[in-house]
C-alpha cells in the first residue's frame, strides 16, 4: 500500500527559502552529479527524464523512517494551517553532501541527510480542518514535525486528494 506521510515546509521563514529553490521550481541534478552516487543518479535520471527535478528531505534522527519510504508514496507539505502542496516520491536517498550543496544552510545548522526527488508536484491550499474532518485525525493538530500515517489515515487523505 502507498503510504503517506506529513512534512513541514511550509512553516518557519527557513523552510519557505529551502523550498523556493527545490519545491517552488525543479533542479537540475546533472550538477549535483560529482556527490551522487551512480546508481542514485541512474534512479534520478530514470525517473527524470528530463533531468530535473523538485527535492525535499528529513533529518538523521528519521533515518529509519525514511528508510521506509518507496517510489510512489505521497507526501504532504505543511505550513500555515494548510496542506499547502502534495507529491508523489520518486527517488530517496541519503546523502548529506548533497543536500547541504543543494539547501546551502547556514554553517553549524542542522539540516537533511535523507533527500528524496518528487514527481506530480501540485499546489493545493488545503485547509486543516478538511484533514482534521477525516476519521482518525484530531482536529487542532497542527502536523508539527515529519509524520507517517498508518493505513487507514493514509487510505483517507488518499481519497480526500483523489474527489
Amino acid at each position: 500500500m502507498v503510504q503517506v506521510f506529513i512534512q513541514p515546509a511550509y512553516g518557519t521563514p527557513e523552510a519557505r527559502r529551502y523550498g523556493a529553490e527545490t519545491l517552488d521550481r525543479t533542479v537540475a541534478f546533472a550538477g549535483y552529479a560529482d556527490l551522487l552516487d551512480p546508481a542514485d543518479l541512474a534512479r534520478l535520471r530514470a525517473l527524470h527524464p528530463g533531468g530535473r527535478a523538485r527535492f525535499w528531505g528529513a533529518k538523521d534522527k528519521y533515518d529509519r523512517r525514511m528508510d521506509t519510504v518507496a517510489t510512489g508514496d505521497i507526501v504532504l507539505f505543511t505550513g500555515r494551517k494548510h496542506v499547502q502542496a502534495t507529491a508523489e516520491v520518486g527517488h530517496g536517498f541519503r546523502n548529506p553532501a548533497f543536500a547541504r550543496r543543494l539547501w546551502r544552510p547556514p554553517p553549524g545548522k542542522c539540516l537533511f541527510s535523507n533527500v528524496y526527488s518528487l514527481r506530480h508536484y501540485r499546489r493545493v491550499g488545503l485547509p486543516y480542518e478538511a484533514i482534521w474532518a477525516l476519521p482518525g485525525f484530531t482536529t487542532g493538530d497542527n502536523f508539527m514535525g515529519l509524520r507517517f500515517l498508518d493505513e487507514s489515515k493514509s487510505a483517507a487523505v488518499i481519497d480526500l486528494l483523489r474527489s
